[in-house]
């Protein structure tokens, strides 16, 4: 748990959970004075392209504080990002081997593109600049092609994203015969905006989804679990639309 308060000072709760059942075996609180927040978090930022918040599994340097009132606390002086960096591409590995083992993680590589693809439903945020960049790239293409696009709005950052996303999933399951192909667009940001991508349960809906999906979630040095289950990864929204524009 992460809380910064209006001092610049974040106050921190350290949990260390059973590697099975992942009940809580030992916990401790813990500060980052507001200066040493200010380097650490802008460096654990840069070095992996994700904020310092909660849920994160981290590697601290501390020194160990005892108040006879208020009991022992730990004061973080330093952080080792690669720590994390190993940690987000174990748990990704892990969702890949599962997948793997399930015999789903080629299933929407394995569809045949239909020779058109101009009936496109689209799961993004309706007011996401990628999604306007696609459909500008679509309706401007060089060739006077006609594409019919649906979207089917979606949270695409976020605890709810997840969620939202098998949920427009779902809605067009329902309409499948009216599409060609599922477009999953976002703008840039963080990466870590790009958590919900790594997710099993939404890598196995889109795995198993009946129509291709090709990914342009907007960042292009992180490749997603998502990317990776896709019938076609994009870097971009714009990508996207160039993909089926040649097509």
């Amino acid at each position: 748990d992460v809380r910064r308060n209006r001092n610049g000072h974040c106050y921190l709760e350290f949990l260390e959970k059973d590697s099975v059942d992942q009940s809580i075996v030992a916990k401790a609180r813990g500060v980052i004075w507001s200066n040493v927040y200010e380097m650490l978090s802008a460096y654990f930022l840069n070095e992996t392209g994700q904020q310092f918040t909660s849920g994160l599994n981290v590697l601290v340097c501390v020194s160990v504080t005892f108040h006879e009132l208020y009991g022992y606390s730990l004061t973080v002086v330093d952080i080792d990002p690669t720590f994390t960096l190993g940690e987000i591409a174990r748990n990704r590995q892990i969702v890949l081997n599962r997948l793997e083992e399930e015999g789903v993680l080629t299933l929407n590589k394995e569809l045949k593109l239909p020779e058109l693809t101009n009936r496109i439903a689209v799961i993004s945020s309706p007011t996401a600049a990628g999604f306007e960049d696609f459909r500008d790239q679509l309706d401007n293409n060089p060739n006077g092609f006609v594409f019919y696009t649906k979207l089917f709005p979606a949270i695409m950052q976020g605890d709810r994203s997840e969620s939202s996303i098998i949920a427009a999933l779902e809605q067009i399951y329902t309409y499948k015969n009216h599409f060609d192909v599922v477009a999953i667009i976002r703008g840039g940001g963080a990466s870590a905006d790009l958590n919900c991508f790594d997710s099993y349960l939404l890598a196995n809906n889109v795995a198993q989804f009946p129509l291709p999906v090709v990914s342009g979630i907007g960042h292009e040095r992180d490749v997603t679990v998502l990317d990776i289950v896709s019938h076609t990864r994009a870097k971009t929204p714009t990508a996207v639309a160039e993909f089926f524009i040649a097509h």
